[in-house]
């Protein structure tokens, strides 16, 4: 302090003025890589209620960021299936549409450029003659008779 008490410049609340300690996000203080500060500031800015805790804008960074990885994985996989490295929206819409609970989630949800599921009617598939019929029933598949497949 100088003389008269006012305090230094920069050395309000800390004793000593000695150097300022490094800023730790509340994202990195709950581990998370979505940014808890800018859906803090959504929430309030969104006026969704007059008051937002300290926890909610924690818990629903914490819900995105599950939700965003859980898709994006499925997605990946999807992308995999079909020999590619980039995700396209065919990919998430094979991902979603294929997980019961992203399904009921995103049921209401058109994603654009991905097209529909794979999905042919039974009723419109050529019917198998009795004599297909006998032959898949009495040909059980055998490995050795398969031949072993190329990588």
């Amino acid at each position: 302090m100088e003389a008269g008490g006012k305090l230094k410049k920069g050395a309000a609340g800390r004793k000593g003025g000695g150097p300022k300690k490094k800023s730790v996000s509340r994202s990195v203080k709950a581990g998370l890589q979505f940014p808890v500060g800018r859906i803090g500031r959504y929430l309030k800015k969104g006026r969704y209620s007059q008051r937002v805790g300290s926890g909610a804008p924690i818990y629903m960074a914490a819900v995105l960021e599950y939700l965003a990885a859980e898709v994006l994985e499925l997605a990946g996989n999807a992308a995999r299936d079909n020999k590619k490295s980039r995700i396209i929206p065919r990919h998430l819409l094979l991902a979603v549409r294929n997980d019961e609970e992203l399904g009921k989630l995103l049921a209401g949800v058109t994603i654009a450029h991905g097209g529909v599921l794979p999905n042919i009617n039974p009723i419109l598939l050529p019917k198998k003659s009795e004599k297909e019929v006998e032959k898949a029933a009495s040909k059980s598949p055998s490995k050795a008779t398969k031949s072993p497949k190329k990588a």
